[in-house]
């Protein structure tokens, strides 16, 4: 193989390997932020391409001579990096989830906050524990254990070489379908508590009727889920570990699919 030839197929491994790259920052938690500006997000693609590619050993990839077919290669990967990142951020969907059903149910669903992550209104409540879930994403250093997953796509799913098997779709489904599962888990505790105090309204509503509840029930039931919340709190961070490790479960998960022949 000519020296012209080498280059090309270099050239062209760097910006598949950058395409699937591109498509992780675009949307995977933290590093898909809208804080980040698009530059940096570029530059951190193109550090980690110029690091990765070298480590990358293909010796029978070669470029398609044509035009159209390279083009589709090149969404093909950024596809991938998409897919990889949408698994990563489901956990953090859940956690949202979670929080705008316990706002809904305490009172504050009229209370949104701006989330600067996504540039849009979030619940408070489910604002904070999506902050909090970022806290701790961050100080487990599971971000790094992303970076993990993103080398790891390379070795488990050559470049050119994903298959979109059927199976991938039963794979999405069931994770989203996790999303609810975990938002319930995390919302049961205030949940329950707010059920309880709506039977003891409603109890004291019968036996008191003179009692204007409305003006009673709403602080009561605030004072209550924040109360419960902060109780369930501990319990509540250690739980993230175990979603965490399902959200790793399920990226490899994924990527084994997509690179099996």
């Amino acid at each position: 193989m000519d020296l012209y030839a080498i280059m090309q197929n270099q050239f062209g491994l760097f910006l598949l390997v950058f395409a699937r790259i591109s498509g992780i920052f675009s949307v995977a938690p933290i590093f898909g932020s809208r804080n980040i500006p698009l530059a940096v997000k570029a530059g951190m693609s193109l550090l980690l391409t110029y690091i990765l590619v070298p480590l990358l050993a293909y010796p029978d990839f070669t470029i398609p001579n044509a035009l159209f077919a390279y083009i589709l290669l090149v969404i093909s990967e950024f596809l991938v990096g998409l897919i990889i990142a949408f698994a990563a951020s489901m956990a953090f969907n859940a956690i949202q989830m979670a929080g705008s059903i316990i706002d809904t149910q305490i009172g504050f669903g009229i209370v949104n906050v701006l989330d600067p992550q996504f540039g849009q209104q979030t619940p408070l409540i489910g604002n904070f524990k999506y902050i909090l879930a970022l806290v701790i994403f961050l100080t487990t250093n599971s971000h790094h254990l992303l970076l993990s997953a993103l080398f790891s796509s390379f070795q488990l799913i050559p470049v050119t070489k994903a298959v979109y098997h059927p199976s991938i779709s039963d794979i999405i489904v069931n994770m989203v379908v996790g999303i609810f599962v975990i938002a319930l888990k995390i919302s049961l505790p205030v949940l329950v508590s707010l059920l309880l105090t709506d039977v003891a309204l409603g109890i004291l509503s019968r036996t008191m009727p003179q009692m204007n509840i409305f003006i009673v029930g709403m602080p009561g039931k605030i004072i209550v889920g924040i109360f419960v919340l902060s109780l369930a709190l501990p319990f509540y961070i250690m739980f993230l570990e175990v979603v965490f490790n399902d959200m790793f479960r399920n990226i490899y998960h994924l990527m084994a699919s997509m690179g099996r022949l």
